[in-house]
């Protein structure tokens, strides 16, 4: 018995055992949590089952989140099989890959629309679908990354993405207080994803981490989900608003 024992809680974003969704999930299970598990496709379930069985997740349904009827049925299955939901784990993004290595102001219409709604406003959607079954209050955690405050080299159109996250989670926070239910977004350090490999250079990022940060070390997406664990449990039920760094420190030295 964890110190999640009774809660349940949504993950969105695993793709393979390298997600930070996965660093999340395996650690609030650990801390005895029953988890629900979502998947992008048909592509991403042969990755994704095998973990959401290690989860022994009741829960295990498609997601797109561009596709509002998967939104629905997802929704329909937590209240049906739980009647409830405490937290939920958003860790998804995307962008063209034009976007990303290309200037933002060259960005077009269609991309920029594409990316802030993948990767900024699906947040809040959730976070509407969910607000209905916190009744006891809850926890919403989203994952932002330090070029939405700094321009990092080709990181373009996602970091203004991220921006409006991390405003999104500050509106939301003040939205959803009364009723009891915390938003924030962690912010880690780089570190190998399979989102990360489409970002030119980051290799360069990662070193760069390593040679100044504090810690001198790259986080893991252990380090990710531990920290993200404490921030959904009641333990941290005062904690809201913020964007929280999981990065050896390096956010402070620019």
């Amino acid at each position: 018995m964890g110190f999640l024992a009774g809660k349940k809680g949504l993950i969105v974003g695993i793709a393979n055992d390298q997600s930070i969704a996965w660093g999340c999930a395996k650690h609030m299970r650990a801390a005895g949590a029953d988890i629900a598990v979502t998947y992008l496709n048909e592509k991403a379930d042969k990755y994704v089952r095998p973990l959401a069985e290690q989860l022994e997740s009741e829960i295990y349904e498609p997601l797109n989140v561009s596709k509002p009827e998967q939104i629905d049925e997802l929704f329909k299955k937590i209240e049906d099989k739980w009647g409830k939901l405490d937290f939920i784990v958003h860790s998804i993004a995307f962008a063209r890959l034009e976007d990303l290595h290309g200037r933002v102001i060259d960005c077009s219409p269609d991309g920029f629309a594409e990316s802030m709604d993948i990767s900024c406003h699906s947040f809040l959607r959730l976070a509407k679908k969910a607000e209905p079954l916190m009744k006891d209050g809850g926890s919403m955690l989203t994952v932002s990354y330090y070029g939405s405050e700094k321009v990092i080299d080709n990181y373009n159109v996602m970091g203004v993405s991220k921006a409006a996250l991390e405003a999104s989670v500050r509106y939301a926070a003040a939205e959803l207080g009364p009723k009891g239910i915390a938003v924030n977004a962690v912010s880690p350090g780089p570190l190998l994803t399979r989102a990360a490999s489409g970002i030119a250079g980051f290799d360069k990022l990662m070193q760069y981490a390593i040679d100044n940060s504090p810690s001198g070390k790259l986080v893991t997406i252990d380090d990710v989900g531990q920290y993200a664990t404490f921030l959904v449990s009641d333990a941290a039920r005062h904690v809201t608003g913020n964007t929280l760094y999981v990065d050896g420190g390096l956010h402070i030295k620019g």
